[in-house]
């Protein structure tokens, strides 16, 4: 990956969608590369919860969720962000999903789960006035995926309708501050890295790998390490990291490294040999390296 830029090169790509109903939708494209989809679904979920509803709509249905506190996880994981909160989560394809440490995943089917088209939409009445605003994703395929529905002006907090002439247009400032920075390119993206790309370490607390191992010695021992290292390195534990029975089990997202049969002793050296210092530790490598 190269070096990250907070500047967005507009597209400059509108198209528009007639409604058999009447009206039309319009779309403006932006970057799907993971910089600018994760930075922007970082600064909705994270930043922007209370105003942000996740759904997908097809003909026929309908589903929209809203998160009523800050995720408890907001991660990205062998290419999918993963959106967990107490009620619901959800799993989005940023960049290609190999399928775990052994590349399960064939490449047609990588190449159909990421995320290959994203747009801020508006939706037209016949009256050709815009009435619902949000971001829409495509796969690989050209078939729909999640839908971001952002703050609606004629809806009130208890989703009433509000008098048609009196819309409450501040409800539109996230749509519009989002539009400038991630369509038009005329700010900057408000970070310096991207938020969804930070290292972490990941600890696998899912019964399947040999449920007798207790996960949280290792935890505990490279939340100790990474602190006395001064690292900015998160400590996880997650569910299941797909090398089953052969725990305890490390994921290094830095480099994307799985390590296996985890003590808190290699777990400090995973810490001190390979983060700082560079060195894998080859033992415990998963896939094992051949001798």
């Amino acid at each position: 990956m190269g070096e990250f830029n907070p500047w967005v090169k507009s597209l400059n790509k509108l198209t528009t969608e007639n409604l058999v109903t009447g009206g039309l939708m319009e779309y403006e494209d932006i970057p799907c590369d993971v910089d600018t989809l994760g930075c922007l679904l970082y600064t909705l979920f994270q930043e922007h919860w209370q105003e942000t509803q996740v759904g997908h709509v097809v003909e026929g249905s309908v589903l929209e969720l809203e998160l009523t506190k800050p995720p408890k996880v907001c991660v990205i994981y062998d290419g999918y962000l993963t959106v967990v909160t107490d009620a619901w989560h959800l799993h989005l394809c940023l960049e290609e999903h190999g399928g775990g440490p052994d590349e399960k995943t064939p490449l047609s089917l990588r190449q159909q789960r990421v995320v290959s088209r994203a747009s801020f939409y508006r939706r037209f009445n016949e009256k050709n006035q815009p009435r619902s605003w949000g971001i829409q994703f495509w796969n690989g395929a050209g078939e729909r995926m999640m839908n971001i529905f952002l703050p609606n002006p004629f809806v009130d907090e208890d989703e009433n309708l509000l008098p048609e002439h009196k819309p409450n247009l501040t409800k539109l400032s996230l749509y519009e501050e989002l539009r400038e920075i991630y369509v038009l390119g005329k700010k900057p993206i408000p970070y310096d890295c991207n938020p969804l790309k930070k290292p972490y370490l990941s600890v696998c607390r899912s019964g399947r790998c040999n449920p007798f191992y207790d996960w949280q010695p290792i935890f505990d021992a490279l939340q100790g390490e990474v602190e006395k290292a001064g690292l900015d390195i998160k400590v996880k534990s997650s569910g299941c990291l797909e090398v089953c029975k052969m725990g305890p089990v490390v994921f290094y997202s830095g480099d994307k490294t799985w390590y296996t049969r985890v003590t808190p002793e290699v777990a400090k050296d995973i810490v001190h040999k390979h983060i700082v210092g560079g060195e894998k530790i080859t033992d415990h490598l998963y896939p094992p390296i051949p001798s």
